[in-house]
């Protein structure tokens, strides 16, 4: 008995095709001692119909058979999907080139002339299974590879997603510069509010940049593809700030020579930003707390209702609640702005972010004064971010216009504005000077606390006392 060289031969499924049974018996019992699983068929259609049925590892086909030769069942299993891919190797005692030429057209992959020998069939069978073996292995892997490469593409396209956005809020917020703990605290919560129609209360000094945290909440709100309207209600007296807020039929009042339309109706549908709303008179504030409410209003010298639908984002440098305290703010309309409230921090308490706003700064003046900076020195960096900065951001701004205005090369020298800085100082509180006047002793002394002519020693304090204040203060040394 010939040895048995299939060792994994039991999925190895042959379909034995021929009308005359002596053939298909003796393929039968040759490819069975083996070890391969065989189905024999007899008549064309009933192969056909078994092949479909379950699809072999691979076919003996006959050529010349009664009422469909085997050309034509090839051709037939080719047309299916089921039976495409499975081999089919052509039995036949025809030699002639064309026969088999028309055998390879209809889709076989072998031609065996009978009478054949055992051991070429044998091997024959042997070599189109590993094919099919290897090819079905090879799809195999093509599917899993492709499968993970669309699972790399997807998960390459969600990063993308996220991406997309982390560029479009970096985007919306490109006007404001920097990378401190304070600042990302601030914008988290831009980002938490912005897609809401809340009211927001932004809360800071002066020349902290509280209008650009009120056109970032705008470019990440609903509304960011209309116009942000902004008023800025200190710069104008009572009856022009109720005109331009609520708007006037010509006649209205001595003066009033036109029509206007108020802001509110310019801002239907999108946001309104009150800039020094602490500002604002009492009487007017009664009116822009009905617009709140109830969201109408009418115009001066016109009794017709409007109705808006505005979201309001206020500013003040002021403490309000002092304010309610005073008599100078009505408390309904403080909790009605007070829904959400942003603090911007001071650029004293940023220190970090100075060196990008100086470069941001010095890429703007650039061009339009016609200069390039190359560097700054590293004493001068040093000392505006020792500088307490009591006009934050706007006061920074003009050290560096300043500075560019005199440069005559390319290493810009800033240092803070004293003319300026001291009119500025006048508006701090006493513990803002305290602050400021410790920076500057310890400046002096290079930062040493204690010791002979020490900042403690020229303060007329002890060094521990010294310290605690420097502590409460939230003074520490530069790096």
């Amino acid at each position: 008995m010939p040895e048995n060289r299939n060792k994994d031969t039991g999925s190895n499924d042959i379909l034995i095709v021929d009308d005359e049974m002596p053939n298909l018996k003796l393929l039968s019992e040759l490819l069975g001692r083996e070890g391969y699983q065989v189905r024999p068929a007899n008549k064309p259609q009933v192969a056909i119909d078994s092949a479909l049925g379950q699809p072999p590892k691979l076919i003996l086909l006959d050529v010349r058979m009664p009422q469909m030769d085997g050309f034509e069942v090839c051709k037939r299993l080719k047309q299916d999907e089921r039976t495409r891919e499975v081999p089919v190797i052509f039995i036949s005692a025809l030699q002639e080139t064309e026969d088999k030429v028309r055998g390879f057209k209809a889709g076989g992959v072998d031609f065996i002339t009978k009478p054949f020998q055992e051991e070429e069939v044998l091997a024959r069978v042997r070599t189109h299974l590993e094919l099919r073996s290897m090819q079905l292995h090879l799809e195999e892997l093509v599917e899993k590879r492709t499968a993970e490469i669309m699972n790399l593409k997807n998960q390459i396209e969600q990063e993308n997603i996220y991406l997309r956005k982390e560029i479009e809020v970096k985007h919306q917020h490109e006007e404001i510069i920097g990378n401190s703990e304070p600042l990302r605290k601030m914008l988290s919560s831009v980002e938490q509010v912005a897609n809401t129609e809340s009211t927001v209360l932004i809360l800071g000094e002066t020349g902290t940049g509280k209008e650009l945290l009120a056109r970032a909440i705008h470019n990440l709100s609903p509304c960011k593809d209309r116009q942000m309207i902004t008023l800025n209600c200190a710069a104008l007296p009572a009856t022009l700030l109720e005109s331009e807020l609520f708007g006037r039929e010509k006649g209205a009042y001595t003066g009033a020579m036109t029509r206007q339309v108020g802001r509110f109706e310019i801002a239907d549908g999108s946001t309104f930003f009150l800039d020094e709303i602490g500002e604002m008179p009492l009487e007017v504030q009664a009116k822009l707390l009905r617009v709140l409410q109830e969201g109408q209003f009418e115009r001066l010298g016109n009794p017709e209702t409007i109705r808006v639908n505005v979201r309001i984002i206020a500013s003040t440098n002021r403490d309000l609640a002092t304010s309610v305290a005073e008599g100078r703010f009505r408390e309904d309309l403080y909790y009605r702005l007070n829904v959400f409230s942003i603090t911007v921090p001071p650029l004293r308490d940023r220190i970090e972010d100075i060196p990008l706003l100086v470069w941001a700064f010095i890429k703007e003046f650039e061009k339009p004064m016609g200069k390039a900076i190359e560097k700054i020195p590293q004493k001068n960096m040093a000392a505006l971010q020792r500088y307490p900065w009591p006009g934050n951001i706007r006061e920074l701004k003009n050290v560096i216009e300043n500075a560019m205005i005199i440069s005559n090369d390319r290493i810009l020298k800033p240092t803070p504005l004293a003319g300026l800085s001291l009119n500025l100082q006048k508006d701090l509180k006493l513990e803002a000077v305290e602050r400021n006047h410790i920076i500057d002793v310890l400046n002096k002394t290079s930062w040493r606390v204690s010791g002979q002519k020490g900042a403690a020693d020229l303060l007329g304090l002890k060094p521990t006392t010294l310290e605690s204040r420097m502590k409460k203060l939230g003074i520490t040394r530069p790096k």
